[in-house]
């Protein structure tokens, strides 16, 4: 084995695994969220908090995790009370990873969309997205590895190939993007780093909901592995970045 001293000291210096993480995602009750929360669940040194509104869907995830370590909290990011999140939070005291996946997606021409339809895509992946960021934030200053990622979309990033009926979709993943820009300058001093994953097309049932008939080429099991690798390891590498994850160009 080559250089089998200094590799000893890396080791060290620059831990590869952390121990137990407490980690907060959004959106776990189905699809990519889901997947991912199974896949942080696989590492019994994780604990894992899953929001999401379907109690039902989160009981199934308890169920289906390899270890005993995922709590779940029913809860609308977008409207609720959080006031159940505040008290599960106060009993952890510290945050490691917040992973923001909760999500809604309307497939209809711009001329169609109504305002209600940009007001709801807008509270959900938008401002939903805010108060969780602002409520989790105070916990996260502690942690030696804080780590903040927003899951986007190709379509949120300029220059990307855009579709038909995404319009309120793709702008406030668009949103989403900048917001990661503007608090990775704003926390650095904390030691905060914030990453925003734009995905390409994952097969969830969201996806075939919007897009009846399509299939994507990657699965919500293989996408929820790489977030969960992503969201534990990467902060030693990036922040600010807006990373795109998809098999097709641009």
């Amino acid at each position: 084995m080559l250089c089998e001293g200094s590799c000893n000291v890396l080791k060290l210096n620059i831990p590869y695994f952390y121990g137990r993480m407490n980690i907060v995602l959004t959106g776990g009750s189905r699809g990519i969220g889901y997947e991912t929360a199974l896949a942080l669940a696989s590492d019994a040194g994780n604990r894992i908090m899953v929001i999401a509104r379907n109690a039902e869907a989160m009981q199934a995830l308890q169920q289906g995790a390899l270890h005993n370590n995922i709590e779940t909290v029913v809860c609308d990011i977008a409207n609720g009370d959080m006031a159940v999140v505040q008290q599960r939070l106060n009993e952890w005291g510290t945050v490691d990873v917040l992973i923001n996946n909760a999500g809604v997606l309307k497939n209809a021409a711009f001329t169609e969309t109504g305002v209600d339809v940009w007001e709801l895509t807008m509270r959900v992946n938008i401002f939903g997205t805010v108060r969780i960021i602002q409520l989790v934030l105070p916990y996260m200053t502690d942690s030696t590895v804080a780590h903040i990622v927003n899951i986007g979309s190709m379509g949120g990033v300029q220059g990307t190939s855009k579709f038909p009926g995404l319009s309120a979709y793709s702008a406030s993943k668009a949103a989403l993007a900048n917001l990661t820009e503007c608090l990775a300058e704003e926390l650095k001093d904390k030691g905060i780093k914030v990453n925003c994953l734009a995905l390409g097309a994952v097969n969830t049932e969201m996806l075939r909901e919007a897009f009846p008939g399509y299939t994507a080429p990657v699965g919500p099991g293989e996408m929820g592995r790489f977030i969960a690798e992503f969201a534990t390891k990467n902060h030693r590498f990036m922040n600010g970045k807006i990373i795109p994850v998809s098999v097709s160009t641009p």
